[in-house]
């Protein structure tokens, strides 16, 4: 690795230990020490994903063995107030779509505050909320006062979340201008595994702390929150970014705008985003891609009881004629194929956002909409056909391009509108998943309910569904199709670019000329890499053989 340094650039560092001048690496830091710091942050907040292991035993808080149900008059927001009755599943599932909603419009709003302020600082406000909300949460459940739970997870965690997935993105793409698909999967992988480590923790921690008086949630939000708050803090310490100029040792920039790539030299800010086309396009790209798939998470686990029903039994029996044991062997052989399904989520990750180094970002999209178009209208067919693995293996890959379409659009947008403030357009962008959370699962489950009132079988109430999620599929191929290279008028002046990497590098001193301070001397030792990759790599290989053991459900 080489770095490019100006004389300016050694002055000492200046700042608390959160300022951005702290954290700019001097020569012979290895840059494989931040992909683990960016795991160690989104492998905690990834547990956003397995919140519902909380949802059961919340639901029963108050009776213990079976819930207390609320008098009928009393709807959801009496119920965020109630303190004599359990809360419903329904209820509490709020929560998970309050995450995504404050998740998008942080980022969104902090983006750019982010970029001046560094990883470190954004990384470490990050911890405070998503540990804090944990906590302020738990102090809900102690009082059984859900409005308690909403701010603190939902809201107060939702900006962890936000500013906690944002947070290396930027930095990730500088340090690996080279392998921009590769190192931004290496990180969003977290964020996909996190609840592959959360959740099965979590059951262990609920088993241990409960009691006939208790379901042992509030002390498992306040050991989790614990743990998650120094995983993250370290994570945000461990952050460093390049100087600028700094490049790989022997690497060349691509030339601009080829091809599929269009990787451009110039820098779009933040503030001129909403009024670029390109940037609604690749919004809507995004947005189509994770709908489609999303409304396909929600419902993996009823789909294939409801499809084959006594067929995974080994029997000739269709879901409405199964009885209770039946009904529940099947049910674990579902939660084994949805464990089966967030291994393709997290390894399709980084699988597509590398691949996508070598095809572009451009052609990884076609590659989603087309074969992903191919599968799901495959789906009711080999329902029909009762061809178990065609629709296992159909499903898998579909969530394999889910998670990829996340991990390759911050790189994506760097090919756009340069590097220089991608993790606040990122951030921007994560409006579309706001959106998809809300509208593909409102479409499948509306489908869903509006068949099974006609009276069409369980097993064939998914195809028309499946159809409409093809055509989301379409609309996002069509304004990819359109995505061409940014107009030169959008980027940023020579003068307006040299103005922001004053305030993103000297912000506590503007009237200083350089642009960054060195402040690692000393060379990256391989111990340390080794070590940094072992807090972060172990914990997920755990998580990873949890998971494994319940896909051996599946295939049992």
């Amino acid at each position: 690795m080489s770095t490019v340094m100006n004389g300016s650039e050694h002055a000492p560092a200046s700042g608390g230990l959160l300022s951005k001048e702290r954290t700019i690496a001097g020569p012979g830091y290895n840059r494989w020490l931040v992909p683990p710091a960016a795991l160690a942050i989104h492998l905690c907040i990834g547990m956003a994903y397995g919140f519902s292991v909380f949802w059961l035993p919340l639901s029963k808080a108050l009776g213990i063995k079976a819930a207390i149900a609320c008098p009928k008059d009393v709807g959801f927001w009496g119920q965020l107030f109630a303190t004599s009755c359990d809360w419903q599943v329904s209820t509490l599932g709020w929560m998970y779509t309050l995450f995504f909603v404050i998740l998008g419009c942080s980022a969104a709003l902090w983006g750019g505050w982010l970029e001046h302020v560094g990883p470190r600082k954004a990384g470490a406000v990050a911890a405070v909320c998503w540990a804090g909300g944990m906590v302020i949460s738990a102090f809900g459940i102690q009082q059984h006062q859900f409005w308690l739970m909403l701010l603190g997870s939902g809201v107060i965690g939702g900006v962890g979340l936000g500013l906690g997935y944002i947070s290396p993105v930027s930095t990730l793409i500088k340090w690996f201008p080279d392998k921009r698909g590769m190192a931004t999967g290496m990180a969003i992988m977290g964020f996909g595994g996190g609840a592959m480590i959360g959740s099965p923790l979590a059951a262990l921690l609920m088993k241990h702390f409960a009691s006939a008086t208790d379901v042992g949630v509030m002390q498992t939000f306040l050991v989790m929150a614990a743990i998650y708050f120094v995983f993250m803090m370290g994570g945000a310490f461990g952050y460093r970014v390049p100087v600028s100029g700094w490049k790989p040792e022997g690497w060349t920039p691509p030339v601009e705008s080829t091809g599929n790539a269009m990787i451009t030299r110039g820098h779009v800010h933040v503030k001129k985003i909403w009024g670029i086309p390109q940037f609604w396009l690749v919004w809507l790209v995004l947005t189509m891609n994770v709908s489609a798939g999303i409304g396909v998470i929600g419902l993996a686990s009823p789909m294939l009881q409801e499809i084959f029903g006594g067929h995974l039994l080994g029997l000739d029996l269709k879901y409405g004629q199964l009885d209770k044991p039946q009904l529940t062997a099947i049910a674990g052989i579902a939660a084994g194929f949805a464990a089966l399904l967030s291994l393709f989520n997290i390894g399709g990750r980084f699988f597509w956002a590398s691949l996508s180094d070598k095809l572009g970002r451009k052609t990884t999209y076609f590659v989603f909409f087309v074969l992903g178009a191919i599968l799901y209208a495959s789906l009711p067919s080999s329902a029909a056909a009762g061809s178990k693995l065609a629709f296992v293996a159909a499903v898998c890959i579909i969530l394999s391009m889910y998670g990829g379409g996340f991990s390759t659009v911050p790189a994506y947008l760097a090919d756009l509108f340069g590097t220089q403030m991608v993790g606040a357009i990122h951030g921007r962008l994560l409006t579309a998943w706001s959106t998809a959370g809300i509208l593909g699962p409102v479409v499948v489950n509306y489908m869903r309910d509006y068949q099974l009132g006609l009276g069409i079988p369980r097993e064939q109430v998914y195809n028309q569904t499946m159809y409409i999620l093809v055509g989301f599929l379409v609309i996002g191929f069509i304004a990819n199709m359109l995505v061409k290279p940014v107009d030169q008028k959008y980027f940023m002046t020579d003068a307006e670019l040299a103005e922001e990497r004053r305030l993103a590098h000297e912000r506590a001193s503007a009237s200083e000329a350089s642009t960054a301070v060195a402040v690692d001397a000393a060379p990256s030792s391989p111990v340390t890499v080794v070590l940094a990759w072992a807090a972060v790599g172990i914990p997920l290989a755990w998580g990873v053989w949890m998971t494994l053991a319940n896909v051996a459900k599946f295939f049992n």
